[in-house]
């Protein structure tokens, strides 16, 4: 059976879409290789069912490679340092706390904690480059910012260790139309962050799903 290659973008704790997506539209297999790009908490009201649901595809035996967003960053420089407790609050800790019943990303338990220190910053594959944000194009290894991986996104690249890749990225919210529009237009860099958690915001409000091979979205 060949081997299907997919990414999907920030989850953000909208679980019912990230299962939909994963079992009824992507159909996942075995077989196939998954890539996340991070995002998977805060914000949304389902941030430990996401995680939980990610952790039991990797103990089936799904081959999963989730990348680390800026969303997990600040959980666990929040986890780390009490000083930066409120900057993760304020950018949607609260629900992901609510999420997992406690009142202190300290009560984290730390097999979670562990998962989140183990994520990639990006992942090559093939022809690809997955990553949370992106690259900095100006230094001459991009490899080694990993805080540009997490924070900063750019359209094109000119980096010759970037060049004739596809970079596959999210944390950047932008219309299922652009998103639409980038794929059919074979861009070398497609966002695939189209704002599930925000579906109160016209054009937006759905998960991502990008199927590499087939060059084509799928969407819950």
């Amino acid at each position: 059976m060949k081997k299907r290659l997919f990414a999907i973008g920030d989850i953000h704790g909208c679980f019912d879409s990230f299962r939909e997506l994963v079992e009824k539209k992507i159909q996942l297999q075995k077989s196939d290789k998954l890539i996340l790009l991070g995002d998977y908490i805060d914000r949304g009201d389902k941030s430990k069912e996401v995680i939980d649901f990610i952790l039991e595809l990797l103990e089936n035996g799904y081959d999963i490679i989730p990348l680390i967003g800026n969303h997990e960053a600040m959980l666990l420089d929040a986890n780390g340092n009490e000083k930066t407790v409120s900057k993760w609050i304020q950018n949607g800790g609260d629900e992901t706390l609510k999420s997992f019943g406690i009142s202190s990303p300290k009560d984290i338990d730390s097999k979670y904690i562990k998962f989140f220190k183990d994520m990639r910053y990006y992942y090559a594959f093939e022809a690809y480059l997955f990553v949370h944000a992106g690259f900095n194009d100006n230094v001459l290894n991009p490899f080694t910012d990993f805080y540009s991986m997490l924070w900063n996104c750019k359209e094109s690249y000119t980096n010759p260790l970037l060049a004739h890749k596809t970079i596959i990225h999210g944390h950047n919210p932008i219309s299922v139309s652009k998103c639409e529009n980038s794929v059919l237009s074979k861009f070398d860099v497609i966002n695939i962050d189209t704002g599930c958690v925000y579906s109160d915001k016209e054009g937006f409000g759905r998960l991502t799903g990008y199927d590499c091979y087939n060059e084509r979205i799928l969407f819950a």
